[in-house]
């Protein structure tokens, strides 16, 4: 879709530049042969060919700004697409992975902490949800908890969606004080919407596991690390958390 919109906009945006530039050139022509064969001052017949070049050319470059903004617009959303999931509208896994990195570089650059909390949100029961009322209402699952995490953390915090029934949760700078405040949060209101449309209790099991770090750490490492302690941890534990060293 991209490589469409960029050859056709590039097309048009050729046609109008090349359409202006036969016109300024024939009405340069067109002087030069009046003045050949009247008797206007060379000023007047300027003048004439400096308004009618502008009168075309202007709306030809502004057409070409148009068209140029248009691109960039459509750049913008599509990266913004690519990097989210379309269910949840959370960001997708490569570009959580890669919002974490920048962080950590930026870190790096001004010789400041870059330690955190990595959280794993982990629903057990995707599978049972999805058979029981539909792979839709699985999803619709996953939107609503990933609405309710996001109004849980701070607005620099990051979630994404790093699988079918994953979620996951970037606290920078935080301590594991920090985590268990998030995991609280999380899991209060979680309970006060895990309802069906008809009333009736949804079948929800939310696993939370965590790990905090100070200072340099591998991305994959401590999302692993995470993922692992949610697996591990129970439906009435707050947060299982680890200390990464």
């Amino acid at each position: 879709m991209a490589l469409n919109i960029h050859s056709q906009t590039f097309i048009r945006a050729c046609g109008t530049a090349a359409a202006g530039a036969i016109a300024t050139g024939a009405i340069v022509l067109a002087v030069s042969a009046l003045a050949r064969l009247s008797d206007a001052g060379l000023n007047v017949l300027l003048g004439l060919s400096a308004i009618l070049s502008g009168a075309l050319v202007f709306p030809a470059i502004l057409i070409l700004k148009l068209r140029g903004m248009e691109i960039d617009r459509l750049n913008r959303r599509l990266t913004e697409l690519a990097n989210r999931d379309p269910a949840t509208n959370a960001m997708n896994a490569t570009a959580f992975a890669k919002a974490v990195g920048q962080y950590a570089e930026r870190r790096k650059r001004i010789a400041t902490d870059n330690g955190g909390v990595m959280i794993s949100a982990l629903v057990g029961s995707f599978d049972d949800v999805s058979r029981r009322y539909g792979p839709e209402w699985a999803e619709t699952v996953m939107k609503s908890l990933t609405a309710i995490i996001q109004s849980s953390v701070r607005s620099g915090d990051l979630v994404a969606r790093l699988s079918m029934n994953e979620l996951g949760i970037f606290l920078p700078g935080a301590a594991a004080g920090n985590a268990l405040d998030v995991a609280q949060r999380i899991r209060s209101r979680v309970a006060a919407s895990s309802s069906s449309t008809d009333g009736t209790d949804l079948p929800l099991s939310l696993k939370l596991g965590g790990t905090f770090f100070d200072g340099d750490a591998e991305f994959n490492t401590v999302r692993q690390l995470a993922s692992e302690a949610a697996y591990d941890a129970t439906d009435d534990e707050t947060i299982a958390i680890s200390h990464y060293r």
